[in-house]
């Protein structure tokens, strides 16, 4: 039996013919990723190239000695909303940075406006920001229009104290005063951009879940696993029959310990591989980091490593493996998380 071992390429493919004993058969043959190249492949039309592919007759040799396994392709639904969690997580990523830009250009005119809120995102504090933009601004904004704002956006939670509180910093700020116009003008288009994020980011999670909501999954019954990290962690791991227990899963996510040993030394300060889909790992880490803080069977289990002396990201990260292995449970039985003392 002739063997052929294909390399998988963007513009062009490789392959290689192998006989039975192991010889390559004449040359390598390229072709374009096409019909009309895969065609030309099914014609076994071999011609001279300068550039023999190594890659695709060590691929025909994988194949001939049988150490190989069968990949099977997503299912459809599973496929579509792991491109969409994937997006969303470069969306997100994108609104990430444009948030950094937005403080680092507060933090030059105006330094003392963020101390005014808990977080400088909150819908008062943008809603300020999107209606004057400068500190010189909210310095000659009518107080009574100022105080209207922030009575709207905090849901009258705040009161005309806030209001003077607010335009007193702008008055006496510390920052630059010069190149308003600059400033403003960069922070009304990075404003307007992160507002269109947001829409994106609302938009793309009903196509997540409604995607989602199509699986029979129990994954959002975990705690610290909200909807949309339920539907991206499925999405990366697809079928959980592919795992042939949950030391599998935890290796494909990644974050598995590496073991450095060499002769009779064996490192007891080892990092996670980082191995697999960097987007379920990030997902499961992000889940996990909820679990350790908040009310779950894990928090007391991240106490416990706490307890033992072990940083914040080592004990987050054993979290980590147990939440997958939870996961694991989730999916292969079928049924919602039952919880369950981790300690």
């Amino acid at each position: 039996m002739y063997i052929i071992g294909i390399d998988i390429g963007k513009n062009h493919h490789e392959a290689s013919i192998v006989s039975p004993e192991g010889k390559q058969i004449g040359h390598s043959l390229r072709f374009a990723t096409t019909h009309k190249g895969a065609d030309s492949l099914r014609k076994m039309y071999i011609r001279q190239t300068k550039n023999d592919s190594i890659d695709s007759f060590l691929i025909a040799e994988v194949i001939r000695f049988g150490q190989f396994t069968t990949t099977s392709m997503a299912d459809e639904n599973i496929l579509a909303m792991r491109q969409l969690c994937r997006y969303r997580d470069s969306v997100i990523s994108s609104r990430t940075e444009i948030k950094l830009r937005i403080s680092t250009i507060m933090e030059q005119i105006f330094p003392e406006y963020e101390k005014q809120f808990s977080s400088l995102w909150l819908s008062t504090s943008m809603g300020i920001l999107e209606k004057y933009l400068t500190p010189e601004n909210i310095e000659n904004a009518p107080i009574d229009e100022l105080f209207e704002i922030i009575k709207d956006k905090s849901h009258n939670k705040l009161t005309m104290k806030k209001a003077i509180s607010i335009r007193e910093a702008a008055s006496d700020t510390f920052g630059i005063k010069i190149a308003q116009d600059a400033f403003s003008f960069q922070l009304k288009q990075l404003i307007d951009r992160m507002n269109f994020l947001d829409k994106q980011i609302e938009a793309l999670d009903c196509q997540i879940l409604e995607y989602y909501e199509k699986f029979d999954c129990y994954l959002h019954t975990i705690p610290g696993i909200g909807m949309i990290a339920a539907a991206t962690i499925l999405a990366e791991i697809g079928d959980i029959n592919r795992f042939k227990s949950s030391s599998a899963l935890v290796a494909f996510a990644g974050i598995d310990p590496t073991v450095r040993q060499s002769g009779e030394f064996s490192s007891t300060h080892n990092h996670m591989s980082k191995r697999g889909s960097p987007y379920l790992r990030h997902a499961i880490f992000l889940a996990a980091t909820t679990c350790s803080f908040h009310n779950s069977p894990l928090n007391a289990y991240y106490k416990k490593k706490r307890e033992q002396g072990k940083h914040h990201l080592t004990a987050t990260g054993a979290v980590a493996r147990k939440l997958t292995t939870v996961i694991y449970a989730v999916l292969r039985d079928g049924k919602p998380y039952e919880p369950k003392s981790f300690c």
